[in-house]
């Protein structure tokens, strides 16, 4: 594989791409949202790359994209990391550009941190805020706690994650991004697969809509009903001459 970066992307590429054309992957848009510091960013490429880096610069939301196989079928998958949200006044402050980025995506990963009880507080805003930009309740959802590894000065417990995610009706995975990629992986691999089976069932509809045929002219009706009335005066012409 190449790994290639330019501005604020990284896109993994197979090697050959001078071979022939091939059909262009289903797109598949995922955001990662939740509160600062839980490790959005480490998750995001620790997932494109498998690799674990510890520090990084204030996330500014950068949108990363990879090419991933999932069931046999090759993905584009596009990954817009976000900046961290913050509760004021009992409600989350969340700017356009975070609305924007809800809306745009597929699927959403929730990310909180088992050191910061205040995250695990996001969890529940989080999740009601992303159903009211996407109020058909279809777009998957899957909630993620990290730094499963620091049990020493760990704030929230396993069960309590699972348990929310269980009220809220979403897959919960437990995450040690810096020590695991199995189920970082595993967390991405099923959104995936949900964002690929709803667009699969999805295009049937749409194929269907569109073979629907469109109402004639009235004015192409009205010639040709005109025309037949002249060819049946010109044969009754005919027949009494």
């Amino acid at each position: 594989m190449r790994l290639t970066q330019s501005m604020c992307t990284i896109a993994e590429c197979a090697p050959g791409g001078d071979g022939p054309a091939t059909a262009r992957p289903r797109l598949v848009k995922i955001a990662v949202v939740g509160g600062s510091g839980v490790g959005k960013t480490a998750l995001v490429v620790r997932f494109l790359t498998r690799r674990f880096i510890g520090d990084y610069e204030r996330n500014a939301g950068n949108l990363y994209s990879r090419h991933i196989q999932i069931d046999g079928e090759m993905l584009a998958i596009q990954v817009q990391d976000t900046p961290g949200v913050q509760i004021h006044d009992h409600s989350l402050d969340c700017n356009e550009q975070l609305n924007r980025c809800i809306r745009w995506a597929d699927a959403l990963v929730i990310v909180f941190s088992i050191t910061d009880y205040k995250s695990f507080e996001l969890l529940s805003h989080l999740y009601h805020h992303v159903r009211q930009l996407h109020p058909g309740n279809t777009v998957p959802i899957v909630i993620i706690a990290n730094k499963a590894d620091l049990l020493h000065i760990k704030e929230v417990e396993p069960q309590q994650g699972l348990q929310l995610a269980n009220m809220l009706g979403c897959t919960f995975y437990e995450v040690s991004v810096s020590e695991n990629y199995n189920n970082v992986f595993n967390a991405f691999h099923l959104l995936c697969k949900e964002v690929s089976k709803q667009q699969i069932t999805s295009t049937p509809e749409r194929r269907r809509t569109s073979l629907i045929p469109r109402p004639k002219s009235p004015n192409m009706q009205d010639l040709k009903r005109r025309f037949k009335q002249a060819l049946s005066a010109k044969v009754r012409t005919v027949t009494s001459v």
